[in-house]
Order: structure tokens, then sequence, then C-alpha cells
């Protein structure tokens, strides 16, 4: 057991230490959030399962503040957090395609559609195509696409405008990085905004 917990702390490191060739990525996509804020523009945050916690998690910091208790807040969404709609149109039409609805509902040209995802989507398995759904959505209405990906990268590699691709194929390694990179992101929006 002792191995595992270490063999883990040792994969974490080094992928959180191959972030360091990412910071032009992460100063790029700041200044992308920046540059939106700046237009009136907004920020839609998603991913699933933990991903979706870590949107929360980036909103409510974009929203209120990280470090710098005087920064002004950011326009950020997480399309993740409507239960009552959720509910309602996955029950009554489709989960897949409950993201793509809230893009409609909500994006406007200019806007960043922000992602998270551990895989990335993947047509053959199915896997994230909710994802996969509202980023073609937020394509079609002129939102930058950004995300944050693991393993193979998947679908989200492809339609991204801006992304940054954890090279890691452990869930809970590629989670802790997005976090680090989101973290990142805040750091430099608390000190260039």
């Amino acid at each position: 057991m002792k191995s595992s917990i270490k063999e883990h702390f040792k994969n974490s490191s080094r992928t959180l230490l191959s972030l360091l060739n990412y910071e032009n990525d992460i100063i790029k996509i700041s200044k992308e959030i920046i540059k939106c804020n700046n237009n009136k523009k907004k920020l839609l945050v998603v991913g699933n399962g933990g991903s979706c916690a870590d949107a929360e998690h980036f909103t409510g910091e974009l929203v209120c503040t990280f470090n710098n208790k005087k920064r002004k807040p950011f326009s950020a969404i997480s399309l993740t957090t409507n239960n009552a709609a959720m509910t309602a149109w996955s029950n009554d039409f489709n989960f897949n395609t409950f993201f793509e609805r809230q893009v409609k509902a909500n994006g406007k040209k200019g806007d960043i559609l922000f992602f998270l995802s551990t895989g990335g989507g993947d047509k053959k398995s199915k896997a994230s195509m909710n994802l996969i759904s509202a980023a073609n959505e937020g394509r079609r209405k002129g939102l930058k696409i950004i995300s944050l990906i693991g393993k193979g990268g998947g679908e989200l590699k492809k339609i991204s405008d801006i992304y940054i691709h954890v090279k890691n194929n452990n869930t809970a390694i590629i989670q802790e990085a997005h976090m680090s990179i989101l973290h990142a992101i805040c750091i430099f929006l608390d000190t260039n905004k």
C-alpha cells in the first residue's frame, strides 16, 4: 500500500513539474480571459464529474477573489450548476445536449467557452459527448473554445482554439494538474487585470 501512495505522489510531482512547459499557454489563456472581461463578455465553464466540481471552483475564484482581495470580479458562469434545468432537459430530451442547450441560451459571440476534461471526449466510446455537442454549438455561435484536457486529448483537442494537454493517463493526476493550471491562471489575473 505504501508503495502505491509513493508512486502516486511521484507521478503527480512529475506531471505538475511538466506544467512549467505550458507557462506561455497559461499566459495566453489568461490574456484571453482579461480581453473577454474587458469587452464585457463572459466565461462559460463546463466539465463532467470531478471536472464539474473544478469548473465550479474556478468560476468561484473568478467571480469572488483569489489572493488579490481588491481585484474586480470576472463574469464567469459554471454551466453545471443549474440542477433544475439539467434534470428537466435530461429527463425530457437528452443529457448529451444539455450543455449545448445552455450555450444556445447563454453564449454570445465573443464569450469564452472553457472546458475541463480528463479525456477530451471520444466519439467511438461516446465519452463526454455532451462537451463535444456544446463545443460545436459554441463554434457555431462564435465563442472562443479553450480546453484543459488529458489522456489522448480527444475531440476537444481538435475543436479548441487554445488547449493545454496534460500528458498523463491517470484521471486523478490530470485533475490535479488542471487545478494547478486554473490556480496559475488566477495568479496571473490577480496581478495583471
